[in-house]
């Protein structure tokens, strides 16, 4: 596990680095606009399985994936106009947005068993970077131990995954991050186009940096 400090004058080679790395299959730990994260090829089995070892996660519980753009996110899930526009208020931003896949030819541990994929563009400078420059998806899942607490603290980061067989194979560190909770998780499958007197069927699973009232009034001003 090498851990590279990021600092203005190794920025360039650090980030030619860590698009090797995860073009290889390796899974990267960084920062994001929320917690330290790991990050992999979301097209990669061999990848995703690997993150999902070195979090000693449950295997029926999806990792939720980055994305560059709306048209990326398109490539992925069905979205229709209304969702689309209200992923455009949220997007770049810290909410993570659960629709039905479109293709089912993705490794199927970012997937639920009912066919949906949790989609979110962060909004963090080296995370856009790299997914410009990927043109990839990216797994996108808090650098931690399932069932230990997320962290912004490189420290703790690093302590979890001291001694363990399975390691990510690059840290990059940014020292501590500004605290935040992880993003806010929603489920807007199954909202329909709009008309009047319309239930938007929207679900809130994971309260997190965004709150729910914000949510709901991004939701009621669509339009």
């Amino acid at each position: 596990m090498e851990i590279i400090k990021l600092i203005p004058s190794n920025l360039n080679r650090t980030f030619k680095k860590t698009i090797r790395v995860i073009k290889n299959g390796g899974v990267v730990v960084c920062p994001t606009d929320t917690v330290y994260g790991l990050v992999a090829d979301a097209k990669n089995n061999t990848a995703v399985v690997k993150v999902f070892r070195i979090k000693k996660r449950n295997y029926q519980k999806p990792v939720p994936v980055f994305v560059k753009n709306i048209k990326m996110a398109k490539s992925l899930a069905i979205i229709n106009k209304e969702q689309e526009v209200f992923l455009k208020k949220i997007w770049p931003g810290k909410v993570t947005v659960v629709l039905k896949t479109r293709s089912a030819k993705l490794p199927r541990r970012i997937l639920s068993k009912d066919k949906k994929i949790g989609l979110r563009i962060p909004k963090h400078k080296l995370l856009n970077d790299l997914l410009d420059k990927l043109n990839q998806p990216l797994v996108a899942t808090s650098a931690n131990i399932s069932g230990k607490k997320p962290s912004g603290e490189m420290k703790k980061v690093l302590a979890q995954f001291k001694d363990k067989k399975y390691k990510p194979d690059l840290v990059l560190s940014r020292g501590n991050l500004k605290p935040s909770l992880p993003s806010t998780a929603v489920d807007i499958s199954e909202m329909p186009t709009l008309r009047p007197g319309t239930d938007l069927k929207i679900k809130i699973l994971r309260q997190g940096a965004i709150s729910k009232k914000r949510i709901l009034e991004i939701l009621n001003n669509l339009g």
